[in-house]
């Protein structure tokens, strides 16, 4: 399908309209009439030179997800849904994000309604602090990011390596995760939010911690679904049908890392 690029949306194509010329591109109007009209919904992985990127778009592309990297603020505006990976360290990983103008289109995004996964450093980063760098990050929801201090000396950090992951309250992009199953990390630092209703799963490490964490249209994880194999393109193939609604529960179980 031939397409037209449009501007700085450098992550949206939609279908060449051969009854507009190339002229009538410029105008704002057509723009935005062009932007309603786009024939499929685009889901956005978010690239701030921090990411695991690759891995991340085959993922998605096993299960039929469409999805195009970009680093623009109006880009994530308009996307379906987006996704926000990240490897390296919080401080820079917040500059980055600062200086693309991201912190804000994030922000709004989750205002929106817009589903949103981050993924490891993106799910630390959007919390309200990480330890790491001593970095005041974005506060998508409450909570502070530290590292691991272990006292058994087997276990090093960072933790890396298949662990199981521990549902402690249903989720629409944890479906069919069972008891047993599996997922990839690499980490030395991990999430403890603020409020217990916002925790989704823990993983055994020395104790447990929070391995993954949402809040009405956000969830983040601190594994690497797109390393993870089969569950892991389990949890792209229902964040792919994820509406972003999601109360959560009552009286949710399980609790913070108790190192």
């Amino acid at each position: 399908m031939q397409g037209v690029w449009l501007g700085s949306l450098d992550a949206v194509m939609v279908p060449a309209q051969p009854c507009i010329s190339s002229e009538f591109l410029s105008d704002p109007l057509v723009f935005a009439t062009l932007q309603i009209e786009r024939a499929f919904t685009v889901t956005l992985i978010l690239d701030y030179d921090a990411g695991n990127l690759g891995s991340v778009k085959r993922a998605c592309s096993e299960v039929g997800l469409q999805a195009e990297f970009s680093a623009h603020p109006d880009a994530l505006a308009q996307a379906e849904r987006i996704i926000f990976p990240g490897v390296g360290a919080a401080g820079s990983a917040m500059r980055s994000l600062r200086e693309r103008g991201l912190d804000t289109a994030l922000k709004n995004a989750i205002a929106k309604g817009t589903p949103l996964l981050g993924i490891c450093l993106g799910m630390q980063v959007s919390l309200d602090y990480s330890e790491e760098n001593d970095t005041p990050t974005l506060g998508l929801l409450g909570g502070r990011v530290q590292r691991f201090k272990l006292n058994q000396p087997e276990l090093k950090i960072p933790h890396m390596g298949w662990n199981e992951v521990k549902v402690q309250q249903s989720h629409p992009v944890l479906a069919g995760i069972e008891p047993g199953d599996e997922f990839y990390f690499v980490h030395g630092y991990y999430p403890m939010p603020t409020a217990p209703e916002h925790v989704l799963t823990l993983t055994e490490y020395e104790g447990d911690f929070v391995s993954a964490l949402g809040k009405n249209n956000y969830i983040g994880t601190q594994f690497h679904p797109e390393k993870s194999g089969r569950v892991g393109l389990r949890l792209f193939e229902n964040f792919a049908r994820w509406d972003g609604v999601w109360q959560g529960a009552a009286s949710p179980a399980g609790g913070a890392n108790a190192q």
